[in-house]
C-alpha cells in the first residue's frame, strides 16, 4: 500500500476543540479528577472529600479538599516546613517526614470538626495495615480518597506515607497494604516491619551510617 499524506484540511481546524488549560499544561489529569469528585446522584450536595498530597526539591504539601462549582474548597492543609515546630529539623522530603505531614493534617481537621476526642487514631505505630472505624453513638469517622495527581504510584512511594500518617491520624482513608514498603508483589506478603522502619526514618539512619564508614562516596 502506498504511503497516503494526511491533509488536515479546514474542516478539521473549525471543529478543534482546545483542551482545558491545565491539561495543556500538564498538571492535571482530568480523568482521574472527574472519578475523585464526582457524587452519587442519591447522596445530593454530600461534599465528596479528597486528601491531595503534593512534592516539591524542599517541601511537601497535604491538603484535604473538596470540590464546588465555584472551584475547589480547602479545609485543612498542612506543610512539612512546619515539622520544624515539632523537633523535625532535617530531611523534610522523606518518607518519615512524609508520614508526619500525613499525620498532622489528620489531627489539624479533627480538632477543626471537634472530633479529635471520639477518634484518637493509632497509639503504636507499628506499621501495619490499620483502617478507622466508626464509633457508636458518634459522627462517623471522617473519608476522604487519595489524590495522588500526576505521580508515579509505585510500591514505597512516599505519597502512601502521608496517606497511613492520615489514617494513623484518625482520618478514614480505603486503602490496602499493597503499596506500602515491605509488600512483596510475588509471595504477596507484607512485613510491617519494613514499613515501620521507614515511618520512623531507619532506611535513612542505614544510608547515613555507610556514608560515614566511606562505602558509598570516598573522600577525594
Amino acid at each position: 500500500m502506498a504511503f497516503v499524506k494526511v491533509v488536515k484540511s479546514k474542516a478539521y481546524f473549525k471543529r478543534f476543540q482546545v483542551k482545558f488549560r491545565r491539561r495543556r499544561e500538564g498538571k492535571t489529569d482530568y480523568q482521574a479528577r472527574k472519578a475523585l469528585i464526582t457524587q452519587d446522584k442519591n447522596k445530593y450536595n454530600t461534599p465528596k472529600y479528597r486528601i491531595v498530597a503534593r512534592f516539591t526539591n524542599k517541601d511537601i504539601s497535604v491538603q484535604i479538599i473538596w470540590a464546588t462549582i465555584e472551584g475547589d474548597k480547602v479545609i485543612a492543609a498542612a506543610y512539612a516546613h512546619e515539622l520544624v515546630r515539632f523537633g523535625i529539623k532535617n530531611g523534610l522530603t522523606n518518607y518519615a517526614a512524609a508520614y508526619a505531614t500525613g499525620l498532622l493534617v489528620a489531627r489539624r481537621l479533627l480538632k477543626k470538626l471537634k472530633l479529635d476526642k471520639v477518634y484518637e487514631g493509632t497509639t503504636e505505630i507499628n506499621g501495619e495495615e490499620t483502617h478507622t472505624e466508626d464509633v457508636a453513638g458518634k459522627p462517623g469517622a471522617f473519608k476522604c480518597y487519595l489524590d495522588v495527581g500526576l505521580s508515579r504510584t509505585t510500591t514505597g512511594a512516599k505519597l502512601f506515607a502521608v496517606m497511613k500518617g492520615a489514617v494513623d491520624g484518625g482520618l478514614n482513608i480505603p486503602h490496602s497494604n499493597r503499596r506500602f514498603p515491605g509488600y512483596n508483589a510475588e509471595d504477596k506478603k507484607f512485613d510491617a516491619e519494613v514499613h515501620r522502619k521507614h515511618i520512623f526514618g531507619g532506611h535513612v539512619a542505614n544510608y547515613m551510617k555507610e556514608l560515614k564508614v566511606g562505602q558509598c562516596f570516598p573522600k577525594r
